[in-house]
């Protein structure tokens, strides 16, 4: 298939119309080589001077499962403990670091170094977020399940994965093979003229 070419439908239901968020997962492994595929593919998401600020800790043990299960919200304790996999999409405040590897052509490094804090964590934490996205799209693609939620204490997580306070959590990922006989209904959603504008 050419770049130019539309995907097929059955790859858009896949993907978008009938994937769901998934909180019941089916008692199913997830082989550490397909999270590496995984990343691989998501890591050719977009991002500004292509400094790929998303880092990622797969939590798999039950020892790391045991750390993560106290930064929870009460709602989400259960669902993220029977996950197979909770990846933490988390942005690297210090990505520039990467810049000479990453956009060999150009010193981007000096600019990002120069550029007022906030201004850059911003950046970070956008392109990061669009990395995380494209990670449930790489997950999907290759036929595992998505749970993302915000329901936890950042700062915990922060403490417990990233104490060298580098990297900062953006939002957890449960990953696995979804118990689809348990999935709630679908909530609508927002239709063309009520979310968008043509101008």
């Amino acid at each position: 298939m050419s770049i130019q070419e539309p995907v097929t439908q059955a790859a858009i239901n896949l993907l978008f119309l009938e994937a769901r968020t998934h909180s019941a997962w089916l008692d199913r492994p997830v082989d550490d080589a397909l999270l590496r595929r995984i990343y691989e593919t998501a890591r050719m998401a977009p991002t500004g001077g292509n400094m790929q600020p998303m880092r990622v800790v797969f939590v798999k043990s039950a020892a790391a499962k045991a750390r993560l299960k106290p930064t929870l919200a009460p709602g989400n304790v259960d669902k993220t403990m029977a996950a197979p996999v909770t990846a933490i999409i988390a942005t690297d405040l210090e990505f520039y670091e990467q810049a000479p590897k990453l956009f060999p052509g150009r010193d981007m490094k000096s600019g990002l170094v120069s550029m007022p804090a906030e201004k850059r964590e911003r950046m970070a934490f956008q392109n990061s977020s669009l990395q995380g996205a494209y990670m449930m799209i790489a997950a999907r693609a290759f036929g595992l399940d998505c749970g993302p939620m915000g329901g936890f204490d950042n700062a915990k997580v922060d403490a417990e994965f990233f104490a060298d306070g580098k990297w900062k959590s953006n939002f957890l990922l449960n990953l696995g093979y979804g118990d689809y006989a348990k999935v709630f209904p679908r909530n609508p959603r927002l239709d063309f003229d009520e979310a968008c504008r043509i101008e």
